[in-house]
């Protein structure tokens, strides 16, 4: 694929460095609010004693939210545009963290679940303006390099969730949640500020449906007719799945297998993060010079692999498996956004909306930790695998596609 040097912030003359780095920060905030997830599981089993099944209605009451309010953030940002997506998606944001106030006063789990939800609306509005707005800051073909670059900030915020939460509650003093939350609620309002005061450039497509984007529901219609773009949903609906069933489990996991405690599983969890931004770095480097499509092949292959090793219970080879995971299945989520929006013009932020209901896939976590509470500890890791190879088929039907069309380099 040839290197655009200026592709990757620039497209028609129009250099879009800035309003990149604005809306990247975004992505930071809610890599933070998303890991933060994985250690509360953990934690409230341990202050409220819920079993795994009942702590995982931490992510199904979360990415509820995505589902509820993708269709509603995708027609409210045709309607109004990306700035206006992300302003109103913060103030939902920081009023869900501060409800965790209120919710560790009564230390109930159906107030928290509560306040949880009021994030997860809020993240929808984020993830549903920001992650297509990125694809378009530059040329078509460097979409998906840009949109790992930024989603590589996410891992970041993940990284530093996962380290300083996880040791804020697991540290023996550090036992009011509600901490945490308040600092990000004040962080998160600042930014809302920040961006109802800025302006940022609206990308217009000429295609004869920008109108009926913005005032009819016309698209959610028409999107259906392209087929990538339906094989890309059920793609991310599968990585979802596989993603996030594995980060909620993974410290119940490890100090199920007795190789560690709460604590140091709690740095460990930051450790495969690193190796999960690591492979966002490296994936957006990479993808200057091969085509998306094969390193979303390549790299679920490499998922594929690693989740075999982990089933196969061999101790601290499966150890090392698990960890590998986390490298290969960075890419995958931007690269299968950036390809199933591909040359859909006005339809975009209605595509994007629908895509953002696919973290529902949080749900999952559901049934691994039903699995898990029926049988044994190895046994969940079939559903991740299973997403895997879907993802895989997803990335092999574009190859396909590519050489029928006899445009691959």
């Amino acid at each position: 694929m040839k290197d655009d040097q200026n592709g990757l912030f620039r497209q028609n003359g129009t250099n879009y460095l800035v309003p990149f780095i604005l809306i990247t920060t975004l992505f930071f905030l809610w890599g933070f609010a998303r890991a933060i997830l994985d250690v509360l599981n953990k934690h409230f089993q341990n202050t409220l004693d819920i079993s795994i099944t009942e702590s995982s209605l931490i992510q199904v009451t979360t990415y509820l939210g995505y589902f509820l309010m993708a269709i509603p953030a995708g027609l409210f940002i045709n309607r109004f545009g990306y700035r206006r997506g992300v302003v109103f998606g913060l103030i939902l944001f920081g009023l869900g963290a501060f409800l965790f106030v209120p919710a560790a006063g009564t230390a109930t789990l159906v107030a928290f679940l509560f306040a949880l939800f009021i994030i997860g609306c809020g993240l929808t509005f984020l993830e549903t303006a920001a992650n297509p707005y990125v694809t378009e800051l530059g040329a078509r073909e460097t979409a998906s390099a840009r949109l790992n670059l930024s989603q590589s900030f996410n891992g970041m915020g993940c990284l530093f969730a996962t380290f300083a939460v996880g040791q804020f509650l697991f540290s023996g003093a550090g036992s009011n949640v509600a901490v945490p939350y308040v600092i990000l609620g004040i962080v998160v309002l600042v930014i809302a500020f920040v961006f109802a005061k800025i302006r940022l450039p609206e990308i217009e497509h000429h295609d004869g449906m920008e109108e009926k984007a913005k005032y009819g529901s016309e698209p959610l219609r028409v999107v259906w007719r392209h087929k990538f773009f339906v094989y890309g949903l059920i793609a991310l609906l599968a990585y979802e799945v596989s993603e996030i069933s594995i980060n909620s489990y993974f410290i119940n996991f490890v100090t199920g297998q007795g190789w560690m405690d709460d604590r140091t599983a709690s740095m460990v969890l930051t450790g495969a993060l690193a190796f999960f931004m690591v492979g966002r770095f490296g994936g957006s480097m990479l993808m200057r010079k091969i085509r998306a499509e094969w390193m979303l092949f390549y790299c679920a292959i490499g998922s594929v692999a690693c989740t075999m090793l982990v089933l196969m219970d061999l101790g601290y080879v499966s150890f090392i498996g698990l960890l590998g995971i986390y490298l290969f299945e960075a890419i995958m989520f931007p690269t299968i956004f950036s390809l199933a929006l591909r040359d859909l013009g006005s339809l975009t932020k209605t595509a994007s909306s629908i895509l953002m209901m696919t973290p529902v896939g949080g749900c999952g976590f559901l049934l691994v930790g039903a699995i898990a509470d029926a049988t044994n500890l190895v046994i969940p890791f079939v559903i991740p695998l299973i997403g895997y190879v879907l993802v895989g088929l997803f990335a092999f039907c574009l190859v396909t596609r590519r050489r029928e069309a006899g445009t691959e380099n």
